[in-house]
């Protein structure tokens, strides 16, 4: 009796084991159940996304209006069964050992959360009355795209390299938005005088300066004196400059990261013409 107690136990896990797998696909998979799931679930992902859109329509919305609800039914069963199976599941990954607290801590991390407000809107709504505030409940289903980042690699290089410059990027936006505080505090004390309904404030004089530093310049609100000018235009000029600043440390993160991952793949010498080629770009050296 107890080994068949034991059995059907490790039937269970194993089963249960395979489902997480299932779910948790890597991107450097490209075959196989777990392909195929976590593809479909992308591109379910992607067609919610685009029905959302549409749905904002007010001519789409009204005529197709069965057409969004009866996909909308039908997204939120299969997100609803993959939430609980990722729940259920979630035992198998180190994480999430504990049989209840790992579970909790399932549902309160990030995918976790990310998955629930997949779902939560589609029940919430049911009690919420006020049909703004429902649309608004139903937009939290965009943030599904960011689970598409664990299917492909494009998405895991961006986060790489946004990791690795992590430091450089903070330091460039703290002295972009110095920058941007020191400027439209001068303009204040120098337009205010004269234009105190534009600049009737530092917080509207801000305003002024992301406009001119982003080279925006809705000309809602702009200087009038000689220094107010002299000093817009150098912002102007300075805004051109320095946000090409954190666009630069990104391209030179995206560089290395390839760099280094066209090194891990190491090179090959072709056996035909003795070409040496890294294995990354195997399918471009072809005879």
């Amino acid at each position: 009796m107890d080994s068949k107690n034991k059995h059907a136990e490790f039937s269970k896990i194993t089963f249960r084991r395979r489902i997480w797998s299932a779910l948790n696909i890597r991107y450097t998979e490209k075959k196989g159940l777990s392909f195929i799931i976590n593809i479909s679930l992308s591109v379910l992902i992607f067609l919610n996304t685009i029905a959302i859109i549409l749905n904002t329509i007010p001519s789409l919305s009204s005529t197709y209006h069965h057409i969004f609800w009866d996909f909308e039914v039908f997204s939120v069963i299969i997100f609803s069964i993959e939430y609980l199976l990722r729940l259920w599941s979630c035992v198998e990954s180190r994480f999430y050992t504990h049989k209840f607290w790992g579970r909790i801590k399932f549902i309160f991390s990030f995918w976790g959360i990310v998955d629930l407000l997949a779902i939560a809107p589609f029940f919430l709504s049911a009690f919420v009355t006020d049909f703004g505030v429902i649309r608004m409940l139903r937009l939290l289903r965009i943030l599904r795209l960011f689970r598409m980042s664990k299917y492909f690699h494009a998405f895991r290089i961006i986060k790489n390299v946004l990791t690795s410059k992590r430091e450089e990027l903070i330091l460039a936006f703290s002295f972009i938005i110095f920058l941007i505080l020191f400027s439209s505090s001068l303009m204040y004390f120098l337009e205010h005088p004269v234009q105190p309904e534009n600049f009737s404030s530092i917080p509207a004089a801000l305003w002024w300066g992301v406009n001119t530093m982003t080279t925006v310049g809705y000309g809602d609100i702009y200087p009038i004196t000689l220094a107010g000018k002299i000093l817009g235009s150098l912002v102007a000029i300075s805004g051109i400059s320095l946000f090409a600043l954190p666009a630069g440390i990104i391209a030179s993160g995206f560089n290395e990261h390839i760099r280094g991952y066209k090194n891990e793949q190491g090179k090959v010498k072709c056996p035909y013409c003795q070409a040496e080629y890294y294995l990354a770009e195997k399918h471009k050296h072809q005879h």
